[in-house]
């Protein structure tokens, strides 16, 4: 049995799906979550702004809460960031794009796929690129209206479904455009699994709805099961989790839930500097 030390990093709250995720895999891990939600958006930034904050984060949790492996919850960050956040620290990072691409090309059968982001991580085409290098051909679009919606809490709402609708219809009148024949969707945003009822109610019938949230928890426990040291003698049998934000820690207690699928609990405050 072990018990690993595990860091989780977003720019806001939405990465609490992979912590929620992370925490049906690893039930006595211990973790610590840092939402950067002083410098959101991080989509308005630089690559060269995003870099450093996402570094730091990745130090103060590495340093200062001992985590032994980080996973970027973070769409934009992982597109952006990525070699900077593994520069900056010396233990395993993993991101969220490449499990998603992975998860896509096990689960297409016609190589053609779908991925539905924020216009940051789109405007990256971090996803394109690594749907390629699956040997997949993809799609990208970005949905600026769905954080807004999960955020208001209307996760099942007619409304949200309509634009949902609306989205997949040009998504798929640009597939035909090009010839394509898609059979799977990557939700690229970590608001997204909020709605994946919703989205598996839209596709096609047939088609598979890939969960970023739950892929990148997957290929957490390939990682850290192969590299967690074995848990001493009357180590913590029980999830610990840490929660931490850069600002607005109230709207983070209040709507931190709903990601997390349970109270988080009583959020720190810390100040990581400009």
């Amino acid at each position: 049995m072990t018990v690993p030390t595990i860091g989780v990093f977003d720019s806001g709250f939405g990465g609490l799906t992979v912590l929620r995720a992370l925490m049906e895999r690893f039930p006595r891990a211990r973790f610590a979550f840092l939402g950067d939600t002083a410098r959101l958006p991080y989509g308005s930034k630089s690559r060269r702004t995003i870099a450093r904050y996402a570094a730091q984060s990745a130090q103060f949790l590495v340093r200062e809460q001992g985590a032994e492996f980080l996973v970027i919850a973070c769409n934009t960050a992982s597109a952006l960031a990525l070699d900077a956040i593994q520069d900056a620290v010396s233990v395993p990072v993993l991101g969220v794009i490449e499990p998603g691409a992975a998860a896509a090309r096990g689960a297409s059968r016609t190589g053609d796929v779908l991925v539905i982001a924020t216009e940051a991580t789109v405007q990256s085409h971090a996803y394109l690129a690594a749907c390629r290098a699956h040997g997949l051909r993809a799609i990208e679009k970005a949905c600026p209206l769905l954080v807004p919606l999960v955020e208001e809490g209307w996760i099942n709402h007619p409304v949200t479904a309509e634009v949902i609708e609306i989205y997949l219809n040009e998504l798929r009148a640009e597939a035909a455009a090009h010839s394509m024949d898609p059979d799977t969707l990557v939700l690229g945003c970590t608001h997204y699994p909020l709605l994946r009822s919703l989205f598996e109610g839209a596709v096609r019938p047939g088609a598979r709805v890939i969960d970023s949230a739950e892929s990148v928890a997957e290929a957490a426990v390939e990682l850290i099961n192969g590299r967690a040291a074995p848990a001493a003698e009357g180590a913590a049998m029980e999830t610990e989790v840490r929660c931490f934000a850069t600002d607005s820690v109230e709207k983070f207690e209040r709507l931190g839930s709903r990601f997390l699928g349970q109270p988080v609990g009583h959020v720190e405050l810390i100040d990581l500097g400009g």
